[in-house]
């Protein structure tokens, strides 16, 4: 059964794209079939990747009905990407059709067979865009930094979750909460990751017993067209996200026994 993972928290700047770039690109060494669906209208998730934005097909056009889905996807040395750019922000106005909560799910349909994971990035905020993606969705993965705002993103996610499940997707599961920027020699960041356990527990879900420290290469990754675990796949934060990864992926797709390094000169 293919597993559709969306990566999500209303607040931005807390990791999600690096998440879910991080979670394709490792998949993918592993072996997995897997399609990355960026529905956040900056585009990120390409870039993070790799793709030249701006060419080619994209989610707006697919929702649009100008383009089958087929046909949009773009293919990686990381996996297979459906890109976004700035015209799907137009999304709420422009797609008011009956279903319209459907419209990702519909679509899926005809490929799910093809794919053991489908990552899907999100905007950060709580719309049409999200709402598809839960509907579409059998997980969510909740990045949020160490920070008390980023925690308030969290909770508030809480309401839209109860709702999809009560009236769209009553099998929808939140796989865990991921700490991202994480410090456990800071006070601040222990007394984050103490509330963020009893919301997990709100959501019937809990926190990752990995958390995602620090790292200079994480932000410099995307500049290069990759994910940290393929430029600086030996640094602290790319074993962080592996070990996201062999929770996420099971028996079935082990971490590659080759080093991280052996394996990451096949994407530069």
């Amino acid at each position: 059964m293919t597993q559709i993972i969306t990566v999500t928290n209303q607040k931005g700047g807390v990791g999600k794209t690096t998440t879910a770039s991080s979670l394709i690109c490792g998949l993918h060494q592993r072996g997995a079939r897997v399609l990355g669906i960026d529905l956040d209208p900056q585009g990120n998730l390409g870039f993070n990747l790799g793709l030249d934005i701006g060419s080619g097909s994209t989610m707006y056009d697919i929702l649009k009905g100008t383009c089958s889905l087929e046909e949009a996807i773009q293919h990686t040395d990381y996996g297979d990407v459906l890109p976004s750019d700035i015209m799907l922000s137009a999304a709420e106005m422009e797609f008011t059709s009956p279903r319209r909560e459907f419209m990702l799910s519909d679509m899926l349909i005809g490929v799910r067979s093809l794919y053991d994971f489908v990552v899907i990035d999100t905007p950060p905020a709580l719309n049409i865009l999200t709402v598809n993606a839960y509907v579409a969705s059998t997980g969510l993965i909740v990045p949020m930094e160490a920070e008390v705002l980023s925690l308030v993103g969290v909770t508030q996610l809480q309401e839209t979750i109860e709702t999809v499940r009560a009236t769209f997707n009553p099998n929808l599961k939140v796989l865990g909460i991921l700490i991202n920027k994480y410090n456990g020699r800071l006070s601040l960041s222990r007394d984050i990751l103490e509330m963020a356990q009893v919301v997990a527990e709100q959501l019937d879900s809990h926190v990752f017993q990995a958390k995602i420290h620090r790292g200079v290469g994480v932000a410099m990754a995307p500049a290069h067209g990759q994910t940290v675990l393929t430029y600086q796949p030996d640094s602290r934060p790319a074993q962080d996200f592996q070990s996201i990864i062999d929770a996420v992926a099971g028996p079935q797709f082990p971490r590659p026994k080759t080093r991280g390094r052996y394996i990451s000169r096949f994407f530069t």
